[in-house]
């Protein structure tokens, strides 16, 4: 087999990729669908209804992920009719994912215990981990964070789709397209090659791109504490997940994205269904609290550029001077002013001064906090951030009246 590769999981407890570790069943049906739908591709005719349908067959499947799976089942995101929950199950169930009470439950300890050794597809263990390593690998489930989901276990429809999954799963993700295919315009083999084998996987790995790049590449507009990112691209592959730092914030909004003009097919889904009374009950966040979170974060970002600027030496950690002290620096030939309280050293500004050097050189060894301030011209946040780079030392007691400058 060769020799087992003995990179380990970030907790330290078992081998990530090691070739006594492998889940051949994953590792087999992962890798014979692709290597199907290439043969598929070379060697079977490609109609443009049956390339049309595969795609149609993609919305649908997909949807029945992101709509059913995740934002209903795995999150209870909004309230839906029998009717559009049997939809969902049908759809969910052609993506081939597992069953609804499995993923669900994996989905749960993901929001649960995100980024740590008790996520099963934790993105600290690298992209190709949470992309499908995750799957491809054995994990003790013993490992995997434990959540409730006491809801799916009473729910009729999830546990007969659960007990009978590898009945429903072929027909809906094989048998169907190629049924549709065929009846209508008479090509089964298209139908199960392209609707059925090669949509499989690209739903597969849109959905996988859920756990891997919308942890990877993006903004964090809301949190950066954990991994997962906003990015439109991430949103165009995943049928809208891809504003995945919101939705790690607020996992019960049934919307991903929450600007009008951001991608995310899932949330019209929802809408537009509940203007028939397909769904009902959506849950969206506080916007004051959405709103919180963004500002919060802006404000973190501003902090960090604040740190990489010179902003002067802070004034509580200026040298102090008395008034004595101050007016033997300037009769020693240093040009030394005072605004507020706060010593300036001017020599390197004097031919800079927008108003005129004669007019500086006059404010040495004087108070011209009052001109500075509007008096005589009140001046800019531009002005007021250069002289912060030239404080020089605080000013200890009271200024003589007759050394300050006043309005003119």
């Amino acid at each position: 087999m060769g020799k087992p590769d003995t990179k380990t999981a970030d907790d330290g407890n078992v081998a990530i990729y090691r070739w006594d570790n492998v889940d051949w069943l994953h590792t087999t049906l992962l890798t014979i669908t692709p290597l199907t739908a290439l043969y598929a591709l070379m060697t079977v005719p490609l109609y443009w209804q049956t390339a049309l349908w595969g795609f149609v067959y993609y919305l649908i499947t997909a949807l029945g992920i992101t709509a059913g799976y995740h934002r209903y089942w795995a999150h209870r995101s909004y309230d839906a009719s029998l009717p559009f929950q049997l939809f969902l199950a049908f759809a969910g169930t052609g993506a081939f994912e597992g069953s609804i009470r499995w993923w669900s439950r994996g989905h749960r300890a993901h929001h649960r215990y995100t980024d740590t050794p008790k996520d099963p597809y934790s993105f600290k263990k690298g992209f190709l981990w949470a992309h499908i390593g995750w799957m491809i690998m054995k994990q003790d489930s013993s490992c995997v964070g434990r959540v409730d989901i006491s809801d799916l276990n009473r729910n009729r429809l999830v546990m007969l789709q659960h007990k009978y999954y590898l009945l429903f799963a072929p027909f809906c993700a094989f048998v169907f397209p190629s049924l549709v295919a065929g009846l209508l315009w008479g090509d089964f083999v298209g139908g199960f090659f392209f609707a059925g084998i090669a949509r499989q996987v690209f739903v597969h790995h849109a959905t996988f791109c859920v756990n891997s790049l919308a942890h990877w590449v993006g903004e964090q507009p809301f949190d950066d504490k954990r991994t997962p990112r906003d990015h439109f691209i991430t949103a165009l592959v995943t049928c809208g997940e891809g504003y995945h730092n919101f939705h790690h914030e607020f996992p019960s909004d049934y919307r991903n994205a929450i600007k009008f003009w951001q991608y995310d097919p899932t949330k019209w889904l929802i809408f537009l269904s509940s203007l028939v009374g397909l769904t009902y009950n959506l849950k969206m966040f506080p916007e004051n609290e959405i709103q919180k979170g963004r500002l919060q974060m802006q404000e973190k970002v501003i902090a960090a550029a604040k740190k990489r600027l010179n902003w002067g030496v802070p004034v509580e950690q200026l040298p102090s001077l008395s008034w004595d002290e101050f007016q033997s620096e300037v009769q020693a030939g240093k040009p030394l002013l005072i605004i507020d309280h706060v010593v300036y050293n001017v020599d390197k500004f004097m031919d800079d001064h927008p108003g005129g050097k004669g007019f500086l050189k006059a404010s040495i060894g004087r108070d011209v906090t009052q001109s500075f301030n509007g008096g005589i011209y009140d001046h800019s946040n531009a002005s007021r951030n250069l002289s912060s780079s030239m404080r020089y030392a605080k000013l200890e007691g009271p200024i003589p009246e007759s050394f300050i400058a006043r309005e003119e």
